[in-house]
């Protein structure tokens, strides 16, 4: 689909990644607990855990930081009960928003969740009114630049991967959530740059055309936002924008 692929392909995130880094480690940590709790602190055992540990990896996350947040999903250490909310809510111009939230107070994710999508003329949604427009697939995003192309399809095809396309900037691997960790592995091990938004994503099954200037600015506002808040983990829409609604400051 063109023009989606802009918007870190449905995971939009600011590019001033160091300017947010006690965030994205607050967020990782989150992750990192939940997965200990529910599949155990070793990551040979818990896939899902190996997964965070190569997200904390890409963005040099301390290991203390890493070894306390297992700790307190292993029940090592004492820590908050964390809980997955999901909120799902329509965007102006029927955008499909999917909020994912981690949090130790319920009330709290909820009321503020509830403020940014008033605030930008957003509203909720009936629960798998937007999810069924999503399926949980493994994202492997890998810098294009200097790539050879028919080489990195053929390493990720042989490894278990469904689909691989060129965005442009870079290359979108698509696979099943159960081999995604084997594929991102030997991807990673044959040299490319993985992307540290890889992952065990929700993707879109269906989009939403944005070709308007005001409503693509409008949508870009409203994820930063959610995407600001502390409990909030990742959102993901279904929103296709087109290259000539974006303008050159928000690029």
């Amino acid at each position: 689909m063109s023009g989606h692929s802009k918007w870190a392909t449905i995971k939009h995130k600011k590019a001033a990644v160091d300017a947010k880094r006690g965030k994205v480690f607050s967020k990782l940590a989150k992750e990192l607990t939940i997965s200990a709790r529910s599949g155990g602190g070793d990551p040979g055992s818990n896939i899902t855990l190996r997964t965070i540990l190569s997200k904390c990896k890409a963005v040099n996350m301390p290991a203390d930081n890493i070894d306390r947040a297992i700790k307190k999903g292993t029940g090592e250490l004492e820590g908050a009960v964390l809980e997955e909310i999901m909120f799902e809510s329509y965007a102006p111009g029927g955008v499909g928003l999917i909020i994912q939230c981690l949090s130790d107070n319920r009330n709290r994710s909820v009321a503020e969740v509830r403020h940014i999508l008033q605030r930008n003329n957003a509203t909720l949604a009936q629960s798998n009114q937007v999810l069924r427009n999503f399926q949980r697939r493994g994202q492997i995003l890998v810098d294009a630049e200097g790539v050879d192309e028919d080489a990195l399809m053929e390493l990720v095809l042989e490894a278990g991967a469904d689909d691989m396309t060129n965005e442009g900037g870079q290359f979108e691997i698509l696979t099943a959530p159960g081999v995604y960790n084997e594929v991102s592995e030997k991807v990673s091990a044959a040299g490319y740059n993985v992307s540290e938004d890889s992952g065990v994503n929700l993707i879109p099954t269906t989009w939403t055309p944005v070709s308007d200037p005001h409503q693509a600015t409008s949508l870009m506002k409203l994820t930063d936002a959610l995407d600001e808040l502390d409990d909030v983990q990742n959102v993901y829409m279904n929103g296709d924008i087109a290259d000539e609604a974006i303008s050159d400051d928000e690029t």
